[in-house]
């Protein structure tokens, strides 16, 4: 590498080559580099999980993936001895020194690491607010959920924003529809990757048939399917679920009684009989769900959902991700944001655009006959909570996943993932078609039946 002799010349060809382009995205959706370093309390630290390899004599690229990776370049000796000095240990003065005694000036430094964080490439060990903080104090904890913060560490660029992240799922509320080796499985990886309070929902006693690594176990047998996945989300749990925003009775499951304040969550807690509705506002100083996801026990259930029981989340607005297996075809998705994708009811209409006969079958397969266990390959519905899972949490990351608007499927033995749009339909009472789509559609001129059929 070339060690240039005057910074001036330096900083004029430092440039930042972005295989990917990151940016600091804020609440209103607005998109703009993070460019200020006018304080002193940050510790600046290169992202730990994006490895580094040299490409030549003086460009450094950080990741592997095309997904991540970024290239930095022209590099010089002095530049690349003060990369390494990014480590988090040293506050933003001492850094100065240190740069000043390499030969760098400050102008140099400021515009670096400007660049850097423009492209995602530095943490904060010590950022993320007073949410996060309360995880680093919790040491059993931060060890446990450490390679989740690394990984969102990559995806969420601005200085702090994995841990920032981390600490938000503590605070969301997830319901998951079903304990079966689906449902079950997708509920324990929630509650294991740092979601703070997750609900399951289903009836009768758990059948050997709906154990599975990582969902019930062989134990659970016997009990009621609810308590048990309850069970096994609360043992997932990388430890005690968040204190209760206000007084009164605490969220369900817990068993501190009416008026104490600052009582604290299971995680994985069952809701009583009489609050199985959708509570989208939440209560006893519960957040409101965050999202819901339906994995119930019988296929057909997720890929051809019945309408009426979709209706009460689309009249709350409540977010719900499909997911399950049906003979021998995974599916996940569509994740539904009400009045903004299509629904069950549009998914229903679709098909039957394109196949009349679809109802008369579908009326079938729902009324009859159905065997003593459904088809449910164990390795497909495990791939399918994994997969199912990731998009939830990314939902709750505040990405839009894969699966809003669409749906993915794959059958064996080829295991050959495939999607399929959910579009919204004109016809569909959720309004996701917009007023406009359908005042044209009725526009539209009417088939008519003819004599030549």
């Amino acid at each position: 590498m070339d060690n240039f002799a005057h910074s001036s010349v330096r900083d004029r060809i430092l440039a930042v080559v972005l295989r990917k382009a990151a940016w600091i995205t804020g609440p209103a959706g607005a998109s703009a580099p993070m460019t200020s370093f006018g304080g002193d309390v940050m510790y600046p630290m290169l992202k730990p999980a994006l490895r580094r390899a040299w490409r030549g004599r003086n460009t450094v690229q950080f990741g592997v993936t095309p997904a991540h990776a970024v290239a930095l370049g022209p590099v010089d000796i002095a530049t690349g001895s003060f990369l390494e000095l990014l480590d988090g240990t040293r506050g933003l003065p001492l850094l100065h020194e240190e740069a000043h005694a390499l030969g760098l000036s400050g102008h140099h430094v400021r515009l670096l690491l400007d660049r850097l964080t423009e492209a995602g490439l530095l943490d904060d060990p010590r950022a993320a607010g007073p949410e996060a903080d309360v995880l680093r104090r919790r040491a059993e904890v931060m060890s446990r959920q450490r390679p989740d913060v690394a990984s969102l560490s990559v995806v969420r660029p601005e200085p702090g924003g994995g841990l920032r992240r981390m600490a938000a799922r503590r605070e969301m509320r997830v319901q998951v529809r079903g304990a079966g080796r689906v449902g079950a499985s997708i509920a324990s990886v929630l509650s294991g990757a740092g979601v703070g309070r997750v609900e399951v929902l289903d009836g009768g006693r758990a059948e050997l048939w709906d154990v599975a690594p990582g969902g019930l176990p062989p134990a659970a047998v016997g009990e009621r399917r609810d308590v048990a996945a309850g069970r096994l989300v609360r043992r997932s749990a990388p430890g005690p679920g968040p204190r209760s925003r206000a007084g009164g009775t605490g969220p369900p499951g817990d068993l501190s009684g009416p008026g104490r304040r600052g009582s604290r969550a299971e995680p994985g807690t069952v809701a009583p009989r009489a609050d199985r509705g959708v509570d989208r506002a939440g209560s006893g100083g519960e957040p409101p769900l965050s999202l819901i996801v339906v994995a119930p026990r019988d296929g057909l259930a997720v890929y051809a959902p019945p309408v009426d029981t979709a209706a009460p989340w689309i009249a709350s607005g409540t977010p719900h991700l499909y997911a399950g297996v049906i003979e021998a075809t995974g599916v996940v998705g569509p994740l539904v944001l009400p009045g903004g994708t299509g629904c069950a009811g549009c998914l229903e209409l679709r098909r039957a655009d394109r196949d009349p006969q679809w109802p008369r079958m579908l009326a079938q397969w729902r009324s009859g006959r159905r065997g003593a266990v459904p088809a449910c390959d164990l390795a497909l519905a495990t791939a399918v909570a994994g997969l199912a899972a990731a998009h939830a949490l990314a939902f709750l990351d505040g990405d839009l996943p894969a699966t809003t608007g669409s749906r993915w499927e794959a059958a064996l033995p080829l295991l050959d993932w495939r999607s399929e749009p959910v579009g919204p339909h004109v016809d569909c009472s959720c309004g996701a078609a917009g007023a406009a789509d359908r005042d044209r559609a009725s526009t539209r001129a009417q088939p008519q039946d003819t004599m030549a059929g």
